[in-house]
Protein backbone atom coordinates (compact mmCIF):
# COMPACT_ATOMS: atom_id res chain seq x y z
CA UNK A 1 0.00 0.00 0.00
CA UNK A 2 3.22 2.33 0.58
CA UNK A 3 3.99 1.69 -2.47
CA UNK A 4 1.44 2.76 -4.36
CA UNK A 5 0.66 6.19 -2.03
CA UNK A 6 4.71 7.14 -2.74
CA UNK A 7 3.86 6.56 -6.44
CA UNK A 8 0.82 8.10 -6.79
CA UNK A 9 2.88 10.99 -5.49
CA UNK A 10 5.41 11.20 -8.03
CA UNK A 11 5.05 13.34 -10.73
CA UNK A 12 5.93 12.35 -14.50
CA UNK A 13 7.99 14.84 -16.72
CA UNK A 14 10.06 15.41 -19.82
CA UNK A 15 13.56 16.11 -19.24
CA UNK A 16 16.05 18.24 -21.16
CA UNK A 17 19.59 19.97 -20.80
CA UNK A 18 18.06 21.74 -17.39
CA UNK A 19 18.39 18.42 -15.53
CA UNK A 20 21.60 16.98 -16.44
CA UNK A 21 23.38 18.14 -13.04
CA UNK A 22 20.02 16.02 -10.96
CA UNK A 23 20.25 13.12 -13.84
CA UNK A 24 24.36 12.48 -12.99
CA UNK A 25 24.16 13.17 -9.62
CA UNK A 26 21.30 9.65 -10.09
CA UNK A 27 23.44 8.13 -12.51
CA UNK A 28 26.49 8.72 -10.54
CA UNK A 29 24.89 6.70 -7.55
CA UNK A 30 24.11 3.66 -9.38
CA UNK A 31 26.17 2.28 -11.82
CA UNK A 32 29.57 1.29 -11.78
CA UNK A 33 30.41 2.88 -15.03
CA UNK A 34 28.29 6.06 -15.26
CA UNK A 35 27.64 7.96 -18.47
CA UNK A 36 29.34 10.98 -19.06
CA UNK A 37 27.79 14.32 -19.00
CA UNK A 38 29.14 14.45 -22.40
CA UNK A 39 27.05 11.46 -22.96
CA UNK A 40 23.90 12.92 -21.74
CA UNK A 41 24.61 16.22 -23.74
CA UNK A 42 25.21 14.30 -27.02
CA UNK A 43 21.53 12.60 -26.73
CA UNK A 44 19.74 15.39 -25.97
CA UNK A 45 21.78 16.96 -28.86
CA UNK A 46 21.11 14.62 -31.03
CA UNK A 47 16.99 14.90 -29.91
CA UNK A 48 17.08 12.26 -28.48
CA UNK A 49 13.91 12.00 -25.36
CA UNK A 50 14.70 12.13 -21.99
CA UNK A 51 11.67 11.29 -19.19
CA UNK A 52 11.69 11.34 -15.25
CA UNK A 53 9.85 11.15 -12.57
CA UNK A 54 10.03 14.02 -9.46
CA UNK A 55 8.83 13.95 -5.97
CA UNK A 56 6.69 16.43 -4.18
CA UNK A 57 9.54 19.00 -3.75
CA UNK A 58 10.17 18.42 -7.65
CA UNK A 59 13.59 16.67 -7.14
CA UNK A 60 14.04 14.27 -9.75
CA UNK A 61 14.67 10.51 -8.67
CA UNK A 62 14.59 8.77 -11.38
CA UNK A 63 14.80 9.35 -15.20
CA UNK A 64 15.19 6.99 -18.94
CA UNK A 65 16.31 7.84 -22.70
CA UNK A 66 15.47 6.79 -25.46
CA UNK A 67 16.73 6.71 -29.21
CA UNK A 68 14.30 6.21 -31.96
CA UNK A 69 16.07 3.92 -34.99
CA UNK A 70 13.01 3.46 -37.94
CA UNK A 71 9.95 1.15 -36.38
CA UNK A 72 11.71 0.68 -33.28
CA UNK A 73 12.36 2.69 -29.90
CA UNK A 74 15.73 2.04 -28.37
CA UNK A 75 16.47 2.46 -24.70
CA UNK A 76 19.49 3.94 -24.10
CA UNK A 77 19.32 4.89 -19.84
CA UNK A 78 17.01 3.83 -16.84
CA UNK A 79 18.10 4.64 -13.63
CA UNK A 80 15.84 5.05 -10.19
CA UNK A 81 18.06 6.95 -7.60
CA UNK A 82 19.27 4.25 -4.84
CA UNK A 83 16.54 5.69 -2.01
CA UNK A 84 14.11 4.76 -4.57
CA UNK A 85 14.84 1.74 -5.58
CA UNK A 86 12.35 -1.32 -5.26
CA UNK A 87 9.33 0.68 -4.82
CA UNK A 88 7.94 -0.05 -8.27
CA UNK A 89 9.44 2.89 -9.73
CA UNK A 90 11.04 1.24 -13.09
CA UNK A 91 8.01 -0.64 -13.90
CA UNK A 92 6.28 3.01 -13.54
CA UNK A 93 8.86 4.51 -16.13
CA UNK A 94 8.63 1.65 -18.18
CA UNK A 95 5.24 1.88 -18.55
CA UNK A 96 5.73 5.15 -18.93
CA UNK A 97 8.35 4.27 -22.13
CA UNK A 98 5.25 1.59 -23.27
CA UNK A 99 3.13 4.09 -24.01
CA UNK A 100 5.12 6.84 -25.75
CA UNK A 101 6.24 4.02 -27.91
CA UNK A 102 2.58 2.85 -28.81
CA UNK A 103 1.63 6.20 -29.22
CA UNK A 104 4.15 7.62 -31.78
CA UNK A 105 3.60 4.35 -33.63
CA UNK A 106 6.82 2.01 -32.26
CA UNK A 107 6.60 -1.73 -33.15
CA UNK A 108 9.09 -2.73 -30.41
CA UNK A 109 11.23 -1.27 -27.78
CA UNK A 110 14.78 -2.52 -27.67
CA UNK A 111 17.45 -2.39 -24.53
CA UNK A 112 20.98 -3.83 -23.51
CA UNK A 113 21.36 -5.13 -19.51
CA UNK A 114 24.77 -5.73 -18.27
CA UNK A 115 24.55 -9.30 -17.56
CA UNK A 116 25.34 -8.95 -13.91
CA UNK A 117 22.33 -6.85 -13.52
CA UNK A 118 20.10 -9.11 -12.67
CA UNK A 119 17.85 -7.18 -10.88
CA UNK A 120 17.29 -4.93 -13.73
CA UNK A 121 17.01 -8.29 -16.06
CA UNK A 122 14.06 -9.56 -13.56
CA UNK A 123 12.20 -5.91 -13.84
CA UNK A 124 12.45 -5.97 -17.93
CA UNK A 125 11.30 -9.79 -18.11
CA UNK A 126 8.34 -8.75 -15.71
CA UNK A 127 7.60 -5.93 -17.97
CA UNK A 128 7.63 -8.53 -20.59
CA UNK A 129 11.00 -7.65 -22.33
CA UNK A 130 12.38 -11.32 -23.40
CA UNK A 131 16.49 -12.24 -24.78
CA UNK A 132 16.69 -11.93 -28.04
CA UNK A 133 20.63 -12.24 -28.05
CA UNK A 134 23.99 -11.29 -26.59
CA UNK A 135 26.68 -8.90 -27.22
CA UNK A 136 29.94 -9.54 -26.12
CA UNK A 137 32.39 -7.67 -24.35
CA UNK A 138 29.87 -4.95 -24.70
CA UNK A 139 30.38 -2.95 -21.28
CA UNK A 140 33.44 -1.44 -19.38
CA UNK A 141 34.15 -4.01 -16.11
CA UNK A 142 36.11 -3.61 -13.67
CA UNK A 143 40.02 -4.78 -13.92
CA UNK A 144 40.21 -3.18 -17.47
CA UNK A 145 37.98 -5.79 -18.49
CA UNK A 146 34.68 -6.56 -20.44
CA UNK A 147 30.97 -7.54 -19.26
CA UNK A 148 28.34 -9.30 -22.29
CA UNK A 149 25.14 -7.33 -22.74
CA UNK A 150 21.77 -8.86 -22.80
CA UNK A 151 19.67 -7.71 -25.88
CA UNK A 152 15.98 -7.98 -24.95
CA UNK A 153 13.04 -6.91 -26.93
CA UNK A 154 9.15 -5.78 -26.22
CA UNK A 155 7.11 -5.88 -28.58
CA UNK A 156 4.51 -2.91 -28.76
Amino acid sequence: MATNLMQADAQYCQLGYADIDQILGIEEQVYSHPWSRGNFVDSMLSGYQAFGLRDEAQRLFAYFIVMPVLDELHLLNLAVSAAKQRQGYAQRLLAHMFAYAQERGYVSILLEVRVSNRRAVDVYRRDGFVEIGRRKAYYPAEGNTREDAIVMRRIC
